[in-house]
């Protein structure tokens, strides 16, 4: 190893996971919206073989939400499971793993799809191959639950590269969808774990009660309903029952999130974006129970309910709490991150409405700009302080 390429590995930049993806991925945001824009109106060529609107959907989930999610994911691991932080060196090959994916990608129309798929797929392969030994160690076995999640975006991701292999634009789109349902469980586990924890922290700090009691049955089932929804959706069940299943899913889940009392803390810095996140989920599932039962809701209502609302809530108020906490700041929520908040909700709701009632491309160009804004608010309050060293820890 040079000793150019022993200071690069030491910079504060590797110095955890959060770092280089959240860096990467608020840099990306503003590009991928202005590129989507772009490609559907027809002024840039960036659809590759399968057309703009599949090479949105992959970019939004294996390009921009694959970066946060992987930055996350590195970073809470250490914190909640006692897995070793990844740093240095080998964090610095799973980000160049992501750009190369990246980088291949906007030059689709120029490239052999075998090449673009190939510097696509490695990013979850390698990420899985990293954390699998440290999280079949840890004694705490539901983190081994992450293990599935990891290999089913493996096999999304594998499954939409043969797709455009194949020219096949239907096997591209379950592709995508599968994507999705795997998040939404991700998502269901991950923030079910964290937003009621953090939520029972500032209750307890405020005299405002305790954190509710973790009910195994109730976990339990709403995982098992919300697996059922997405194998039943994937597998092209009758409508009937994949709207029963996602309006067994609202109730349950809606059950869930009640019982952690998110409005008790709604005047806390950093909390009401979670419990947001998750109100959009149960959007989500009652408009996916309403599609499939027979109202004239647009099936891409529910998704859009979920990866623009229910995820881009989350992600900024994760984001917002990861950088200062793990940089050594408090944990007050700077005033251009609850604006950037408010820009995610009105992005959400307007590209919602949107799809339910067709208001046309300035309403989505408008909705793109507003959640790319979101993201770009958060590069100027935090990116400097994502390449500085941490702050020392009282």
């Amino acid at each position: 190893m040079t000793r150019s390429w022993r200071r690069a590995a030491a910079a504060p930049l590797l110095a955890s996971g959060f770092r280089p993806f959240y860096l990467l991925g608020a840099l990306y945001a503003p590009l991928l919206a202005v590129g989507g824009i772009g490609a559907f109106l027809g002024i840039v060529d960036l659809a590759g073989s399968l057309g703009p609107a599949l090479w949105h959907g992959h970019e939004m989930l294996f390009g921009f939400a694959t970066a946060i999610v992987v930055g996350t994911l590195l970073t809470a691991l250490p914190s909640w499971a006692g897995m070793p932080e990844l740093r240095g060196p080998p964090l610095a090959w799973l980000t160049a793993a992501w750009l190369l994916g990246r980088i291949a990608f906007w030059a689709a129309p120029w490239l052999p799809p075998l090449a673009v798929a190939l510097a696509d797929l490695l990013l979850w392969p390698l990420l899985a191959a990293v954390l699998a030994p440290a999280l079949w160690r840890v004694p705490n076995r539901l983190y081994r639950l992450l293990l599935p999640i990891l290999l089913a975006l493996v096999a999304a991701n594998l499954s939409y590269h043969a797709a455009v292999l194949a020219g096949d634009v239907p096997l591209a789109q379950r592709a995508l969808h599968a994507a999705v349902w795997t998040l939404v469980v991700l998502f269901t586990l991950k923030g079910g774990l964290l937003t009621p924890i953090f939520t029972g922290n500032a209750l307890r700090e405020l005299g405002r009660g305790e954190q509710a009691r973790f009910l195994m049955p109730l976990e339990a089932l709403a995982l098992l309903l919300l697996l059922g929804l997405a194998v039943a959706d994937l597998a092209g069940a009758p409508a009937t029952a994949t709207g029963a299943l996602a309006a067994a899913c609202a109730l349950v889940h809606g059950v869930r999130v009640a019982r952690w009392r998110g409005w008790r803390v709604a005047d806390q810095p950093l909390l009401p974006a979670m419990h947001l996140g998750f109100a959009w989920l149960l959007i989500a599932l009652m408009l996916k129970a309403a599609a499939d039962l027979g109202s004239p809701v647009p099936q891409a209502a529910w998704l859009h309910a979920f990866t623009v609302g229910a995820l881009g809530m989350m992600m900024l108020g994760l984001m917002t709490r990861v950088s200062l906490r793990h940089t050594g700041r408090a944990l007050a929520a700077p005033a251009p991150m609850r604006a950037a908040a408010v820009a995610m909700f009105i992005a959400a709701a307007l590209r919602l409405a949107t799809t339910v009632h067709g208001l046309g491309p300035w309403a989505m160009t408008l909705a793109a700009l507003l959640w790319a804004a979101a993201f770009v608010v958060y590069l100027v309050r935090f990116g400097a302080v994502l390449v500085a060293p941490s702050l020392p820890r009282a």
